[in-house]
């Protein structure tokens, strides 16, 4: 009986071991998010900062959400004294860099929410990337003002 016990001793921790190695590292990193919440089915706007922490450009391909119907990448553009949004498909963070999503530049428009999003709340999201990572996080439900 004694073997048995030192035998599971020593392979739990070689389990352990292994199983770490085997995880790969996020790439990613999504922080400092938050949806702007509006009146009745006013479009929000979802922003955050992205981090890559690998030596490759990743782009961000898609952000989702169950609290909306429907969301897509923005991005504000200005020419001379006017100012539109354009829907893009993916936005590029750069190597070992990041990129703020914030108002006037990068943005996520959620559209159709399925119920009124109350201050102070938050909302779970999708982050997808162009290497196939995907990260999970909760945002914070702020007003017009981003408190």
């Amino acid at each position: 009986m004694h073997t048995l016990f030192r035998t599971i001793a020593i392979a739990l921790p070689l389990s352990a071991m292994s199983l770490t190695a085997a995880a790969a590292p996020n790439s990613m990193m999504v922080s400092d998010c938050w949806i702007r919440s509006m009146p009745g089915d006013t479009p929000s706007g979802g922003y955050f900062k992205l981090m890559n922490m690998s030596d490759k450009p990743i782009d961000l391909v898609g952000v989702n959400t169950d609290a909306f119907g429907m969301s897509m990448l923005h991005q504000t553009q200005s020419s001379g004294s006017t100012s539109k949004m354009v829907m893009v498909d993916k936005a590029s963070v750069p190597a070992n860099g990041t990129l703020s999503f914030a108002p006037g530049g990068y943005h996520v428009m959620f559209e159709h929410a399925k119920k009124p999003l109350a201050v102070g709340s938050t909302v779970p999201v999708t982050f997808k990337f162009s290497d196939g990572e995907s990260i999970d996080v909760q945002c914070a439900v702020k007003n017009a003002a981003g408190q």
